[in-house]
């Protein structure tokens, strides 16, 4: 019961702070704090979890409240590159930061 996220345009330092609040929590108490959370990778993880419970519904057979969020990880993906100019005709880079977020559940019992 998986789901993952690759190359979401958000550096993953900020994406764990999401993370780390909902990590061990069952379902659908995660996705009630989720929908308060002022933060804007609380989006893509409501349907990272929407997604994950939608798998287990349909290839376990399982009831979505019985499900808790086993392990999620975040980790960096690619980084696009781009450059702005600085004074006396220099070009700065600017990292823009991706992240692969990938989401397991399971039964709790």
């Amino acid at each position: 019961m998986k789901a993952t996220l690759k190359n979401y345009r958000q550096s993953p330092r900020k994406v764990r702070l999401v993370a780390d609040l909902i990590r061990g929590k069952k379902v659908n108490q995660a996705l009630v704090e989720l929908e308060f959370l002022p933060k804007r990778a609380t989006e893509v993880m409501t349907k990272l979890i929407s997604s994950a419970a939608a798998n287990a519904e349909h290839n376990f057979k399982v009831n979505q409240d019985e499900l808790i969020i086993k392990d999620i990880t975040v980790d960096k993906g690619i980084t696009l590159k781009r450059y702005r100019p600085r004074a006396r005709g220099v070009a700065k880079r600017i990292n823009k930061r991706t992240s692969n977020i990938a989401l397991s559940l399971e039964v709790k019992k």
